[in-house]
């Protein structure tokens, strides 16, 4: 993408996505403006498809692409010429190497998952071919591998999951807050480096989910979703 404007992100999610893979069910983003404007949610709304806003300064929201950021990124810098900014050319690559390659979380490459088949790399040895006898045995193989490929991701993934729940979870309680309570929020971004660390007091409206809550500022009056780790009673502060 060219830049990130509300037309160029519109017209990938469009082009990219949707009239190559067809209508997601829910579509997860950051709440950058490219993403919340009005072009997107006419988008959204006319395909029938659920926009969901990850909660501001937690990634763990969007976890899939946040895990995605932190192997890509460091692949890509250990490429690229700081002094030249050449890190496009090296882009396609590190895509091909990361699809290519076989993810700890679900025992599988993308690429497996994506097309039912290892994919034939320059420099790979010649694979064996495999014979059907009948044109339709092709359709009836590849639905038989895909299938076998769910049952497999899905336990592999909720199994991993159930492993970073346990280690996140070790000791750790979330309190529960209720309408009317008083909190200081944690801040994020840039701020003085003596500066404070929380802001407010900001009052707690309710409860969006279990681990979000929408608060108000006491002076502006601006509401905003902030997740239960960024929050702290004002009597424990």
């Amino acid at each position: 993408m060219p830049n990130n404007t509300a037309a160029t992100t519109a017209q990938f999610i469009v082009e990219d996505v949707i009239l190559k893979y067809g209508v997601p069910r829910k579509l997860i983003t950051d709440q950058g403006s490219h993403f919340k404007n009005e072009l997107m949610g006419s988008i959204t709304r006319l395909c029938g498809c659920k926009h969901v806003f990850a909660t501001t300064y937690h990634p763990q929201t969007n976890g899939q692409v946040e895990r995605f950021n932190a192997t890509f990124y460091p692949q890509l810098a250990e490429l690229h010429d700081e002094n030249v900014n050449d890190w496009d050319a090296y882009l396609t690559a590190c895509v091909v190497a990361y699809n290519t390659g076989v993810h700890a979380t679900t025992g599988y490459s993308p690429f497996q998952l994506m097309f039912a088949r290892q994919p034939v790399l320059p420099f790979d040895a010649p694979k064996a071919v495999i014979v059907l006898t009948k044109p339709n045995d092709y359709w009836t193989q590849i639905n038989r591998l895909m299938n076998s490929y769910k049952r497999s991701v899905k336990y592999n993934i909720n199994y991993q999951q159930q492993l970073t729940k346990r280690r996140y979870d070790k000791g750790r309680a979330n309190p529960i807050y209720h309408p009317g309570d008083l909190v200081f929020i944690k801040q994020h971004g840039k701020r003085p480096k003596f500066g404070e660390l929380y802001s407010g007091p900001y009052k707690v409206i309710q409860q969006q989910h279990p681990l979000a809550y929408l608060v108000e500022d006491e002076e502006s009056s601006i509401q905003e979703q902030v997740h239960v780790s960024r929050i702290q009673p004002v009597d424990q502060k």
